[in-house]
């Protein structure tokens, strides 16, 4: 019995932020993957190793974790304005399946560099010393994001004294503009309240904060489901009935924004909307060892990604966060002093983060214009992922 030998196929493996993932030149992958479809989803699948019924992704670039399981595409951008095009894939564990939802704030900031490193930027763009300004059109989400790429002696600079908790080393600080993140459409408040009253059988009716910037993101108080907002990976993750909970809470959560018309239809959207509860300040211990304290930090939070409390925070939420901080009557504004703020530093459970961002009332509804944060990214491994041909 013969079988067909592995198809070799160009990729990078980058981390961006604290995620990694498998970036592709959508040129370099399969003709027929290179349009989006059943065979682009199968290739992705078996790159990252899913679905994995034992949930370790050992047969592929995937780290079993959702901030670990991720693709990306690029291509040159042939909108006027824009260098690349910027097509994110979050790539599902234990089932066959690719949400291509939403975005992931964190592998935008390795995008200017892929894009760089692949001549999808123009070359009179990118100056001797300084920094690349490189313009992304995000086609998840249909919004701009701006990368702030260094660069020394005509290369990118990845190497530097950046600090990113959740990171473990150093690198290079990348400043990452995401342009009007808000959802284009109307309020960036879908239900065009600030807070709502939302019933979830498991917790009654809630307190919420329903937003679309950055991610679609479902905001509750932590102390509402029990939580003080000081919570580690394992004091959740361990616990299969609080996770059943929080996936209702989505589910009657995304239902509410408009996002799907019925229960079911939210195991086939993971990725969106994100879940997250907040606090305000008080100290803690973060999953490094480091010390955090309550003048450290203007709010808790803590965020579920893809059915698991992140080890961080993922940086579409981090808009949300501090798009929401930034309006008076909000759950997130009110857990942070309840002030008028243009950026906040929040804590998660790798340690902090701040972000700016700046909101404004038009019209009797909120628009965002920009919410900004810096991250790193570097290349990991470059060279050629093998897989088996997909067997549709």
């Amino acid at each position: 019995m013969t079988f067909a030998p592995q198809i070799k196929i160009p990729a990078t493996y980058m981390r961006g932020g604290t995620s990694k993932g498998v970036f592709f030149n959508l040129a370099d992958l399969p003709a027929e993957a290179q349009q989006p479809g059943a065979y682009r989803d199968a290739v992705l699948l078996r790159v990252i190793g899913s679905p994995d019924p034992y949930g370790k992704q050992t047969d592929g670039m995937g780290g079993a974790t959702s901030s670990t399981s991720k693709t990306v595409i690029l291509s040159k951008s042939e909108r006027d304005g824009f260098d690349v095009d910027y097509l994110f894939g979050q790539v599902a564990i234990d089932k066959a399946f690719v949400d291509w939802s939403g975005n992931c704030g964190n592998l935008t900031a390795a995008v200017g560099a892929f894009a760089i490193n692949n001549g999808l930027v123009d070359a009179d763009k990118i100056p001797q010393n300084g920094v690349a300004v490189v313009r992304v059109w995000q086609v998840n989400i249909s919004k701009e994001i701006v990368v702030h790429v260094p660069i020394t002696n005509g290369e990118v600079q990845e190497t530097g004294n950046f600090e990113l908790d959740g990171v473990t080393f150093p690198a290079a600080e990348v400043k990452v503009e995401f342009m009007d993140p808000a959802d284009g459409e109307g309020d960036m408040f879908p239900t065009g309240n600030l807070v709502d009253e939302l019933t979830v059988p498991e917790f009654g009716t809630l307190k919420a904060t329903m937003i679309n910037a950055g991610i679609p993101t479902i905001f509750v108080n932590a102390a509402d489901i029990g939580y003080t907002g000081t919570e580690l990976q394992d004091a959740i993750n361990n616990d299969t009935e609080a996770l059943a909970r929080f996936e209702s809470l989505r589910a009657h959560g995304a239902i509410k924004m408009g996002l799907i018309n019925d229960l079911s239809e939210a195991a086939g959207r993971q990725h969106t909307p994100k879940i997250a509860f907040v606090a305000p300040p008080a100290p803690y211990t973060s999953s490094s060892g480091k010390a955090i304290g309550i003048d450290d930090i203007d709010v808790l939070v803590r965020a579920l990604s893809m059915g698991k409390l992140h080890h961080a925070m993922m940086g579409t939420a981090a808009v949300a966060i501090a798009t929401a901080a930034a309006i008076p009557g909000t759950l997130v504004n009110d857990a942070a002093g309840g002030i008028d703020r243009e950026s906040v530093v929040f804590g998660h459970p790798s340690g902090t983060l701040a972000v700016g961002a700046q909101a404004q009332q038009v019209n009797g509804k909120w628009q965002a214009t920009k919410a900004v944060m810096s991250r790193s990214a570097r290349i990991l491994m470059e060279g050629r992922v093998h897989i088996p041909p997909p067997q549709l």
